[in-house]
């Protein structure tokens, strides 16, 4: 459940790319959807994702186990398949539960055809 009502989209980050670098609005969506696109294929692959002050994105092997109908009550078995887990990073939690939210930006810039992906923490 969202505490504020509101949910970001892909519009959003793609609007917040293009706020804070000097890029047009099409090259920040481009750039906001090669980061996603590559952190999704990382973790189709089975790899692990580590974004620093951010979270790691993990591969979980759920094994078959018995499930129940909430309707009928009749127990079904659920096959063993995969999921995605996401692990908040320590200065993640931080900020959610900070009264002022610690800051975060970009420490390297871009170069043509990489996303560069950084932080800061405070000291």
């Amino acid at each position: 459940m969202a505490l504020t009502g509101k949910t970001v989209t892909r519009v959003d980050i793609y609007d917040a790319v293009y706020r804070n670098v000097s890029l047009s609005r099409v090259e920040s969506a481009d750039m906001a959807e090669l980061v996603l696109k590559e952190i999704t294929d990382c973790i189709a692959r089975g790899e692990t994702v580590k974004l620093s002050s951010f979270g790691t994105f993990t591969v979980r092997k759920k094994s078959e186990r018995l499930g129940r109908n909430p309707k009928t009550g009749v127990e079904v078995p659920i096959a063993p398949h995969l999921v995605v887990v996401f692990k908040a990073s320590a200065i993640m939690k931080k900020q959610v539960n900070a009264k002022r939210p610690v800051s975060v930006e970009i420490v390297d810039p871009p170069r043509q055809g990489q996303a560069a992906i950084g932080s800061t923490s405070p000291r």
